[in-house]
Protein backbone atom coordinates (compact mmCIF):
# COMPACT_ATOMS: atom_id res chain seq x y z
CA UNK A 1 0.00 0.00 0.00
CA UNK A 2 2.82 2.22 0.68
CA UNK A 3 6.22 2.59 -0.35
CA UNK A 4 9.28 2.39 2.14
CA UNK A 5 9.80 5.97 2.32
CA UNK A 6 6.40 6.60 3.20
CA UNK A 7 6.16 3.66 5.83
CA UNK A 8 8.99 5.33 7.75
CA UNK A 9 7.13 8.26 7.64
CA UNK A 10 4.61 7.36 9.16
CA UNK A 11 6.07 5.23 11.82
CA UNK A 12 7.94 8.61 12.82
CA UNK A 13 4.80 10.28 13.26
CA UNK A 14 3.60 7.51 15.06
CA UNK A 15 5.94 7.24 17.33
CA UNK A 16 5.93 10.87 17.97
CA UNK A 17 1.91 10.74 18.23
CA UNK A 18 2.29 7.95 21.20
CA UNK A 19 4.96 10.00 23.09
CA UNK A 20 2.28 13.28 22.38
CA UNK A 21 -0.78 10.99 24.05
CA UNK A 22 1.97 9.93 26.70
CA UNK A 23 2.75 13.05 27.63
CA UNK A 24 -1.15 14.09 27.70
CA UNK A 25 -2.53 11.72 29.74
CA UNK A 26 0.16 9.94 32.18
CA UNK A 27 1.90 13.30 32.60
CA UNK A 28 -0.70 14.56 34.67
CA UNK A 29 -0.73 11.85 36.50
CA UNK A 30 3.22 12.54 37.03
CA UNK A 31 2.82 16.23 37.79
CA UNK A 32 -0.56 15.54 40.32
CA UNK A 33 1.88 13.29 42.09
CA UNK A 34 4.94 15.69 42.07
CA UNK A 35 2.94 18.27 43.40
CA UNK A 36 0.53 15.72 46.05
CA UNK A 37 2.75 16.78 49.35
CA UNK A 38 2.59 20.52 48.46
CA UNK A 39 -0.92 20.88 47.44
CA UNK A 40 -2.55 18.53 50.06
CA UNK A 41 -1.55 19.42 53.85
CA UNK A 42 -4.36 17.02 55.78
CA UNK A 43 -5.03 13.37 55.23
CA UNK A 44 -8.12 14.30 53.91
CA UNK A 45 -7.03 16.80 51.23
CA UNK A 46 -4.17 13.96 49.90
CA UNK A 47 -6.75 11.64 49.37
CA UNK A 48 -8.54 13.78 47.25
CA UNK A 49 -5.15 14.70 45.48
CA UNK A 50 -4.54 10.74 44.99
CA UNK A 51 -7.94 9.92 43.78
CA UNK A 52 -8.43 12.76 41.24
CA UNK A 53 -6.15 10.24 39.19
CA UNK A 54 -7.21 7.07 40.86
CA UNK A 55 -9.47 5.76 38.20
CA UNK A 56 -7.52 6.77 35.08
CA UNK A 57 -3.24 6.20 36.15
CA UNK A 58 -3.19 2.46 35.48
CA UNK A 59 -4.75 3.29 31.98
CA UNK A 60 -2.64 6.07 30.78
CA UNK A 61 0.31 4.01 31.26
CA UNK A 62 -0.76 2.02 28.42
CA UNK A 63 0.61 5.00 25.99
CA UNK A 64 3.86 4.53 27.77
CA UNK A 65 3.84 1.01 27.03
CA UNK A 66 2.80 1.32 23.38
CA UNK A 67 5.71 4.04 23.03
CA UNK A 68 8.42 1.67 23.67
CA UNK A 69 6.96 -1.54 21.93
CA UNK A 70 6.88 1.18 18.78
CA UNK A 71 10.33 1.92 19.35
CA UNK A 72 11.33 -1.56 19.87
CA UNK A 73 9.39 -2.77 16.78
CA UNK A 74 9.87 0.13 14.73
CA UNK A 75 13.16 1.90 15.48
CA UNK A 76 15.27 -1.61 16.55
CA UNK A 77 18.78 0.18 16.59
CA UNK A 78 16.90 2.92 18.36
CA UNK A 79 16.12 0.49 20.97
CA UNK A 80 19.05 -1.35 21.42
CA UNK A 81 20.88 1.95 21.61
CA UNK A 82 19.31 4.02 24.00
CA UNK A 83 17.86 1.63 26.19
CA UNK A 84 21.77 -0.04 26.82
CA UNK A 85 22.85 3.55 26.77
CA UNK A 86 20.84 5.02 29.17
CA UNK A 87 20.39 1.87 31.07
CA UNK A 88 20.92 3.19 34.34
CA UNK A 89 18.51 6.00 34.08
CA UNK A 90 15.86 3.78 32.72
CA UNK A 91 16.40 1.55 35.73
CA UNK A 92 16.02 4.84 38.07
CA UNK A 93 12.78 5.99 36.00
CA UNK A 94 11.14 1.93 36.46
CA UNK A 95 11.66 2.22 40.18
CA UNK A 96 10.23 5.50 40.79
CA UNK A 97 7.88 4.40 38.32
CA UNK A 98 7.39 1.28 40.75
CA UNK A 99 6.52 3.50 43.54
CA UNK A 100 3.26 4.71 42.16
CA UNK A 101 1.45 1.51 41.74
CA UNK A 102 3.02 0.55 45.61
CA UNK A 103 1.88 3.63 46.95
CA UNK A 104 -1.44 4.14 45.64
CA UNK A 105 -1.96 0.66 47.10
CA UNK A 106 -0.72 0.78 50.73
CA UNK A 107 -1.01 4.29 51.97
CA UNK A 108 -4.39 3.93 53.20
CA UNK A 109 -3.97 0.95 54.50
CA UNK A 110 -2.75 1.91 57.99
CA UNK A 111 -4.35 4.86 59.75
CA UNK A 112 -0.96 6.05 60.89
CA UNK A 113 0.23 9.57 59.63
CA UNK A 114 3.96 9.00 59.65
CA UNK A 115 3.01 6.04 57.28
CA UNK A 116 1.12 7.84 55.25
CA UNK A 117 3.51 10.63 54.84
CA UNK A 118 6.50 8.37 53.75
CA UNK A 119 3.96 7.23 51.19
CA UNK A 120 3.15 10.46 50.00
CA UNK A 121 6.87 11.04 49.02
CA UNK A 122 7.00 8.12 47.62
CA UNK A 123 4.64 8.97 45.71
CA UNK A 124 6.07 12.45 44.96
CA UNK A 125 8.88 10.60 43.58
CA UNK A 126 7.19 8.09 41.54
CA UNK A 127 6.25 11.82 39.73
CA UNK A 128 8.57 14.23 40.09
CA UNK A 129 11.87 11.51 38.95
CA UNK A 130 10.42 10.33 35.86
CA UNK A 131 9.41 13.77 34.70
CA UNK A 132 13.00 14.81 35.23
CA UNK A 133 14.67 12.42 34.08
CA UNK A 134 12.82 11.80 30.63
CA UNK A 135 13.11 15.70 30.27
CA UNK A 136 17.02 14.66 30.69
CA UNK A 137 17.03 11.97 28.18
CA UNK A 138 15.64 14.02 26.00
CA UNK A 139 17.96 16.64 26.24
CA UNK A 140 20.97 14.42 25.62
CA UNK A 141 19.01 13.26 22.02
CA UNK A 142 19.31 16.92 20.83
CA UNK A 143 23.26 17.25 22.01
CA UNK A 144 23.68 14.14 20.97
CA UNK A 145 24.73 10.69 23.04
CA UNK A 146 28.26 9.14 23.09
CA UNK A 147 27.78 5.96 20.89
CA UNK A 148 29.53 4.82 18.03
CA UNK A 149 29.07 1.48 15.62
CA UNK A 150 31.46 -0.58 14.71
CA UNK A 151 31.51 -1.65 11.29
CA UNK A 152 29.39 -5.11 12.23
CA UNK A 153 26.89 -2.30 13.42
CA UNK A 154 27.72 -3.34 16.98
CA UNK A 155 27.06 -0.51 19.39
CA UNK A 156 29.34 0.69 22.22
CA UNK A 157 28.19 3.47 24.20
CA UNK A 158 31.29 5.59 25.91
CA UNK A 159 28.93 8.04 28.06
CA UNK A 160 28.21 7.62 31.76
CA UNK A 161 25.16 8.24 34.14
CA UNK A 162 26.52 11.00 35.51
CA UNK A 163 27.49 12.36 31.87
CA UNK A 164 23.67 12.66 31.11
CA UNK A 165 23.29 15.82 33.36
CA UNK A 166 24.86 18.54 31.65
CA UNK A 167 23.89 22.75 31.63
CA UNK A 168 21.34 21.52 28.51
CA UNK A 169 20.07 18.60 29.67
CA UNK A 170 19.35 19.70 32.99
CA UNK A 171 17.78 22.94 31.53
CA UNK A 172 15.57 20.28 29.73
CA UNK A 173 14.93 18.06 32.50
CA UNK A 174 13.27 21.28 34.64
CA UNK A 175 11.21 22.30 31.48
CA UNK A 176 9.82 18.89 31.68
CA UNK A 177 8.86 18.80 35.26
CA UNK A 178 7.34 22.42 34.93
CA UNK A 179 5.80 21.19 31.77
CA UNK A 180 4.01 18.30 33.72
CA UNK A 181 3.46 19.93 36.84
CA UNK A 182 1.63 22.82 34.97
CA UNK A 183 -0.50 19.77 33.07
CA UNK A 184 -1.01 18.21 36.68
CA UNK A 185 -2.32 21.69 38.03
CA UNK A 186 -4.68 22.43 35.20
CA UNK A 187 -6.15 18.46 35.86
CA UNK A 188 -6.72 19.06 39.51
CA UNK A 189 -8.45 22.34 38.83
CA UNK A 190 -11.07 20.45 36.85
CA UNK A 191 -11.24 17.19 38.92
CA UNK A 192 -11.28 18.49 42.64
CA UNK A 193 -14.25 20.39 44.42
CA UNK A 194 -13.48 24.21 44.96
CA UNK A 195 -11.53 24.54 48.07
CA UNK A 196 -8.00 25.17 49.64
CA UNK A 197 -6.58 22.50 47.46
CA UNK A 198 -8.25 23.61 44.29
CA UNK A 199 -6.26 26.97 45.13
CA UNK A 200 -3.30 25.94 45.86
CA UNK A 201 -2.74 24.13 42.68
CA UNK A 202 -3.72 27.44 40.93
CA UNK A 203 -1.08 28.65 42.69
CA UNK A 204 1.14 26.37 42.11
CA UNK A 205 0.58 26.30 37.98
CA UNK A 206 0.95 29.57 37.85
CA UNK A 207 4.56 29.01 39.13
CA UNK A 208 4.63 26.11 36.84
CA UNK A 209 3.47 27.93 33.63
CA UNK A 210 6.18 30.89 34.14
CA UNK A 211 8.66 28.40 34.59
CA UNK A 212 7.97 26.47 31.44
CA UNK A 213 7.71 29.66 29.30
CA UNK A 214 11.21 30.85 30.84
CA UNK A 215 12.78 27.52 29.94
CA UNK A 216 11.68 26.77 26.71
CA UNK A 217 12.96 30.03 25.92
CA UNK A 218 16.45 29.39 27.29
CA UNK A 219 16.17 25.85 26.00
CA UNK A 220 15.68 27.34 22.41
CA UNK A 221 18.92 30.09 22.99
CA UNK A 222 20.53 26.87 24.00
CA UNK A 223 20.16 25.10 20.80
CA UNK A 224 20.70 28.37 18.61
CA UNK A 225 23.87 29.77 19.79
CA UNK A 226 25.53 26.25 21.43
CA UNK A 227 26.97 23.82 20.05
CA UNK A 228 24.22 21.84 19.73
CA UNK A 229 22.55 20.20 16.02
CA UNK A 230 23.24 18.13 13.54
CA UNK A 231 23.15 18.06 9.77
CA UNK A 232 23.66 15.28 6.80
CA UNK A 233 26.30 15.55 4.39
CA UNK A 234 25.98 13.95 1.57
CA UNK A 235 22.96 12.06 -0.66
CA UNK A 236 20.27 11.00 1.34
CA UNK A 237 18.29 7.67 0.09
CA UNK A 238 14.73 7.57 1.97
CA UNK A 239 13.82 4.25 0.50
CA UNK A 240 17.70 2.30 1.03
CA UNK A 241 18.56 0.04 3.36
CA UNK A 242 18.59 0.45 7.32
CA UNK A 243 22.49 1.04 7.75
CA UNK A 244 23.62 3.91 9.69
CA UNK A 245 26.68 3.73 8.06
CA UNK A 246 25.47 4.50 5.06
CA UNK A 247 24.85 7.75 5.97
CA UNK A 248 27.16 11.05 6.82
CA UNK A 249 26.22 13.09 9.48
CA UNK A 250 28.27 15.93 11.23
CA UNK A 251 27.77 18.57 14.18
CA UNK A 252 26.79 21.82 12.93
CA UNK A 253 26.10 24.82 15.44
CA UNK A 254 22.18 25.45 15.07
CA UNK A 255 21.18 22.59 13.28
CA UNK A 256 18.36 21.53 14.81
CA UNK A 257 16.61 25.43 13.37
CA UNK A 258 17.52 24.53 9.95
CA UNK A 259 14.23 23.02 9.28
CA UNK A 260 12.10 26.08 10.28
CA UNK A 261 13.96 27.88 7.27
CA UNK A 262 13.36 24.94 4.53
CA UNK A 263 9.46 24.59 6.19
CA UNK A 264 8.44 27.67 7.54
CA UNK A 265 5.18 25.78 8.81
CA UNK A 266 6.66 23.70 11.35
CA UNK A 267 6.76 26.98 13.26
CA UNK A 268 3.46 25.72 14.66
CA UNK A 269 5.21 23.84 16.84
CA UNK A 270 7.47 26.23 19.04
CA UNK A 271 4.24 28.34 18.61
CA UNK A 272 1.78 25.69 20.68
CA UNK A 273 4.58 25.22 22.75
CA UNK A 274 4.57 28.87 24.30
CA UNK A 275 1.45 29.72 23.54
CA UNK A 276 -0.67 26.60 24.83
CA UNK A 277 1.96 27.81 28.65
CA UNK A 278 0.55 31.50 27.85
CA UNK A 279 -3.19 30.39 27.64
CA UNK A 280 -2.93 27.57 30.88
CA UNK A 281 -1.79 30.53 32.54
CA UNK A 282 -4.38 32.80 31.56
CA UNK A 283 -7.08 30.41 32.27
CA UNK A 284 -5.73 30.01 35.98
CA UNK A 285 -5.58 33.32 36.59
CA UNK A 286 -9.46 33.84 35.42
CA UNK A 287 -10.72 30.75 36.90
CA UNK A 288 -11.39 28.99 33.45
CA UNK A 289 -10.38 25.24 34.23
CA UNK A 290 -11.52 24.66 30.97
CA UNK A 291 -8.76 26.88 29.13
CA UNK A 292 -5.99 26.05 31.39
CA UNK A 293 -6.25 22.11 31.00
CA UNK A 294 -6.42 22.61 26.85
CA UNK A 295 -3.56 25.06 27.02
CA UNK A 296 -1.71 23.02 29.53
CA UNK A 297 -2.25 20.01 26.76
CA UNK A 298 -1.42 22.22 24.06
CA UNK A 299 1.77 23.45 25.82
CA UNK A 300 2.84 19.61 26.16
CA UNK A 301 2.11 19.02 22.43
CA UNK A 302 3.99 21.92 20.91
CA UNK A 303 6.93 21.25 23.40
CA UNK A 304 7.37 17.43 22.33
CA UNK A 305 7.05 17.96 18.55
CA UNK A 306 9.38 21.08 18.66
CA UNK A 307 11.66 18.31 19.41
CA UNK A 308 10.69 16.52 16.49
CA UNK A 309 10.47 18.69 14.18
CA UNK A 310 13.38 20.32 14.81
CA UNK A 311 15.77 16.68 14.98
CA UNK A 312 14.25 15.44 11.55
CA UNK A 313 15.16 12.94 10.06
CA UNK A 314 17.73 12.14 13.05
CA UNK A 315 16.18 10.02 15.57
CA UNK A 316 19.10 9.36 18.08
CA UNK A 317 22.59 11.72 16.64
CA UNK A 318 26.20 10.36 17.89
CA UNK A 319 27.96 12.83 19.73
CA UNK A 320 31.36 10.92 19.03
CA UNK A 321 30.72 9.75 15.70
CA UNK A 322 27.94 11.56 14.18
CA UNK A 323 28.73 9.22 10.84
CA UNK A 324 26.94 6.71 13.90
CA UNK A 325 23.74 8.99 14.33
CA UNK A 326 20.42 7.34 13.74
CA UNK A 327 17.76 8.49 11.16
CA UNK A 328 14.56 8.31 10.07
CA UNK A 329 16.15 6.36 6.52
CA UNK A 330 18.75 4.54 7.98
CA UNK A 331 17.37 2.87 11.83
CA UNK A 332 14.00 1.52 10.54
CA UNK A 333 12.31 -2.22 10.18
CA UNK A 334 12.12 -3.74 6.38
CA UNK A 335 9.21 -2.56 5.10
CA UNK A 336 7.19 -5.93 5.65
CA UNK A 337 7.73 -5.32 9.26
CA UNK A 338 6.47 -1.65 9.16
CA UNK A 339 3.64 -2.26 6.86
CA UNK A 340 1.98 -5.40 9.35
CA UNK A 341 2.42 -3.17 12.22
CA UNK A 342 0.84 -0.66 10.40
CA UNK A 343 -2.37 -2.87 9.96
CA UNK A 344 -2.26 -3.82 13.40
CA UNK A 345 -2.34 0.06 14.35
CA UNK A 346 -5.06 1.20 12.16
CA UNK A 347 -7.07 -1.39 13.72
CA UNK A 348 -6.24 -1.58 17.33
CA UNK A 349 -4.96 1.83 18.01
CA UNK A 350 -8.58 3.53 17.39
CA UNK A 351 -10.05 0.96 20.06
CA UNK A 352 -7.60 2.40 23.05
CA UNK A 353 -8.42 5.62 22.01
CA UNK A 354 -12.59 5.24 22.22
CA UNK A 355 -11.59 2.63 25.72
CA UNK A 356 -10.01 5.74 27.13
CA UNK A 357 -12.61 8.48 26.22
CA UNK A 358 -15.65 6.34 27.37
CA UNK A 359 -13.41 5.71 30.68
CA UNK A 360 -12.71 9.17 31.58
CA UNK A 361 -16.40 10.24 30.34
CA UNK A 362 -17.85 7.42 33.19
CA UNK A 363 -15.21 9.00 35.44
CA UNK A 364 -15.75 12.50 34.88
CA UNK A 365 -16.74 14.37 37.94
CA UNK A 366 -14.83 16.55 40.85
CA UNK A 367 -13.43 14.65 43.90
CA UNK A 368 -15.21 16.17 47.33
CA UNK A 369 -14.03 15.90 50.83
CA UNK A 370 -17.54 13.61 51.46
CA UNK A 371 -16.82 11.31 48.85
CA UNK A 372 -13.39 11.12 50.34
CA UNK A 373 -14.77 10.11 53.39
CA UNK A 374 -17.89 7.70 52.60
CA UNK A 375 -16.93 5.55 48.96
CA UNK A 376 -14.61 2.60 50.16
CA UNK A 377 -13.63 2.08 47.01
CA UNK A 378 -11.33 5.35 47.11
CA UNK A 379 -7.75 5.20 47.89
Amino acid sequence: MFDYETLRLIWWALMGILLIGFALTDGFDLGVAALLPFVGRTDAERRMVINSIGPTWEGNQVWFILAGGAIFAAWPFVYAISFSGFYLAMFLVLAALILRPVGFKYRSKRPDPAWRSRWDWALFVGGFVPALVFGVAVGNVLSGAPFRLDSDLRAFFDGSFLGLFTPFTLVCGLLSVAMLVLHGSAWLAIKIERGPVHDRARKFGTVAGLASLALFAIGWAFVAYGDIGYRIVGAIDPSGPSNPLRTTSELARGGWLANYVLYPWMMIAPAFGFGGAALALFGIRRGSEGAAFAGSSASALGIIATVGLSMFPFILPSSIDPHSSLTVWNASSSAKTLGIMLFVTVVLLPIVVAYTAWAYKVMFGRVTTQEVATNPDFY
